[in-house]
């Protein structure tokens, strides 16, 4: 690493536009991985060829010439897709990596040369004129592959932990250079935006001393700690407790405080607790915040229902919505013990908020009609809904009579009431559905549809009726950490020692937190005109075997080694992937970037009121199969993923 600072130190200016540029660029896409690497062969195989004919034959390059290169081309390119080599991201590559290359060209080799064996058999014609060729070729691509692969891992590196990286980033000391303390100095020097700037090692070893670890210095702690604090412009020290004894702690204490030096403690990666996560560390982007300013002026000194309000975005909902000034803050949810836990986090937070907790099931139309009538809300969130895929698809009249029936009667009863705004949280699982509860978020996003064009067909017919409210639909994906969720489960079953348990290697879901997602339904529901469906941006899927192998590191364990991960098979209904529109639906942009509508196919309500009305009676019945079969006539892209369905 010397050498390559000695190379660029002569245009510095250009070296650290380049070093920024190397930190703005996140990963090499697999596909640039692959072509490169299969470039890298050929070239090696031309040069073994030319080798094998002693390099002067340009007659070679025939079409015999170009066919054997074919061949070893798609050979190599087999191996490489089975053993999954351009996978890996280069500057993280580890020595597993290198054995897949190796094994994917051993393999590729074998199988042209025992192809060869029996060509020549039959043809007398070889790939090679002689049998090292294919040691040769072997040879040359592996370690050209391999030579550039660590020329990228090493210019990283050097990036990271150059001394033009960043003039905000502290300066600071780690005690120790114990394989645990090495890990740890490694995220360090490689996790972006890191406000601590690694510049060496303290050690109490003095045989160990004066080395280097890392391509940074290591010290003696017995020498003069004081001078190495001034000279290296020392502002932080980490040190794991459990490594120092009584002596040298309080000498690096003193010494710290003497200085005003930040003492930092390392956590133990053999430690086995789980420190608790910070939820946005597992999504790995900047958590999405909105311009709050307009939707106070909405919701200031207003009559506000939460319906579902104990649940995790109900709950999320009221806190946010507790920050606006609203006149009065209705909480309404069947779930009594939650409710009492939310109202006593109210009291506490916000001690100026006028609440009333509504103990009611939205399927009950008496009991919300008579809270509609004496509250009057003028704005109406509705996150009731029954979510647990396996458990819908067990229960579909529940669902039917929770989701679609709760819905029906809180959307019928703020068009009837004058509500300013009926905002539906809907789910990604609406899209092409696969299961029952997403059918039936389809359904009821089928419903509220048709009642905002009705409302406008009434007001055209008869302008003195003035239907205002706004009916708005919100639909986004998955939440992390929201009640029953894999973050929950996965935090549990690492805390137990695992195994995590995925249910399929391949699954993928779109993420965001509560918290975000909350803050879209408020935009939302206050840019809304009405009959819109709008759609979140959720940023890149998440495949859910990386979600619980990040948990696992970030609680400090290695997957598969210290905390396993089994994979269980899908669940009835489950699928790989969730869509956020389907193929028919197409989407228009919002000036909040992250919030798109949906341009969805119009629904005419009296036809759409009267399939939902038959198949609500007949979840009264109690009739799955019915309510199955109706389902199906009202969503014809239902295609169940459950095989019992």
């Amino acid at each position: 690493m010397n050498i390559i600072g000695k190379i660029i130190k002569t245009n510095e200016t250009a070296y650290i536009r380049i070093i920024e540029l190397c930190k703005e660029f996140r990963y090499l896409p697999q596909w640039f991985v692959l072509l490169s690497d299969l470039i890298i062969v050929f070239i090696s195989f031309t040069l073994t060829y030319f080798i094998c004919y002693n390099l002067y034959d340009l007659t070679v390059i025939t079409v015999p010439f170009l066919v054997k290169a074919s061949v070893h081309f798609f050979f190599t390119l087999f191996f490489f897709y089975i053993f999954k080599t351009y996978k890996g991201i280069i500057r993280y590559s580890t020595y597993r990596d290198a054995l897949r290359l190796f094994l994917s060209l051993c393999l590729s080799h074998l199988s042209l040369f025992l192809l060869d064996e029996i060509y020549f058999y039959f043809y007398q014609i070889s790939l090679f004129p002689v049998k090292i060729g294919f040691i040769i070729n072997f040879a040359l691509a592996f370690i050209a592959i391999f030579t550039v692969r660590m020329f990228i891992k090493v210019f990283y590196d050097y990036t990271r932990n150059n001394p033009n990286s960043s003039e905000e980033e502290i300066p600071m000391l780690m005690y120790g250079i114990s394989s645990a303390t090495i890990e740890l100095a490694k995220l360090i020097i490689r996790t972006p935006n890191m406000p601590y700037k690694l510049t060496g090692f303290l050690v109490s070893d003095f045989y160990a001393a004066n080395k280097r670890v890392l391509n940074l210095p290591v010290f003696y702690v017995e020498g003069s700690l004081e001078s190495l604090i001034w000279e290296k412009h020392i502002k932080a020290m980490m040190i794991n407790p459990s490594e120092l004894d009584s002596s040298i702690k309080q000498k690096i204490n003193d010494q710290c405080l003497r200085y005003n030096v930040e003492l930092l403690s390392a956590p133990s990666i053999t430690e086995k607790k789980v420190r608790k996560l910070r939820i946005e560390e597992l999504l790995g982007r900047i958590p999405i915040e909105i311009d709050t300013s307009s939707i106070r002026d909405s919701l200031d000194g207003q009559c506000v229902l939460v319906t579902g309000a104990a649940g995790s975005i109900g709950s999320e909902l009221v806190r946010q919505i507790s920050n606006f000034n609203p006149g009065l803050l209705l909480l309404c949810d069947a779930a009594e013990t939650p409710i009492h836990l939310l109202r006593l986090e109210l009291a506490e937070n916000f001690p100026h908020l006028k609440f009333s907790s509504v103990i009611c099931d939205v399927r009950n139309f008496q009991r919300m009609e008579k809270i509609f009538e004496k509250y009057k809300p003028k704005f109406v969130y509705h996150a009731a809904a029954y979510k647990h895929v396996p458990l819908m698809e067990e229960n579909p009249s529940e669902a039917i009579l929770t989701n679609v029936l709760g819905t029906r009667n809180v959307a019928y009863l703020s068009v009837k009431n004058r509500a300013e705004a009926f905002v539906m949280i809907s789910t990604d699982k609406a899209v092409n559905p696969g299961n029952i509860m997403g059918a039936s978020k389809r359904i009821a996003e089928m419903y509220v549809q048709s009642i905002s064009q009705e409302m406008q067909c009434q007001n055209k017919q008869d302008p003195s009726k003035n239907y205002n409210t706004r009916i708005i639909t919100t639909r986004f994906g998955n939440v992390l950490g929201s009640n029953g969720s894999v973050i929950p489960r996965f935090q549990e079953q690492i805390e137990k020692g695992g195994p995590v348990t995925v249910t399929h290697k391949d699954i993928i879901r779109y993420f965001m937190t509560i918290p975000e997602a909350c803050r879209l339904v408020l935009e939302a529901g206050n840019m809304g005109k009405g009959g819109e469906i709008f759609v979140f941006d959720m940023g890149e899927p998440v495949r859910i075997a990386d979600l619980a192998e990040r948990m696992i590191r970030l609680s400090g364990y290695r997957p598969y080694i210290d905390i396993d991960i089994k994979f269980t098979g899908l669940r009835p209904g489950e699928k790989l992937y969730e869509e956020l529109l389907n193929d028919k639906e197409h989407i228009k942009p919002t000036h909040n970037p992250k919030i798109m509508i949906g341009k969805i196919r119009e629904q005419n309500f009296t036809e759409v009121l009267k399939q939902i009305l038959f198949l609500i009676d007949r979840a009264k019945e109690s009739d799955d199969i019915e309510v199955i079969r109706v389902i199906k006539e009202i969503v014809p892209e239902f295609v169940s993923e459950n095989p019992h369905i």
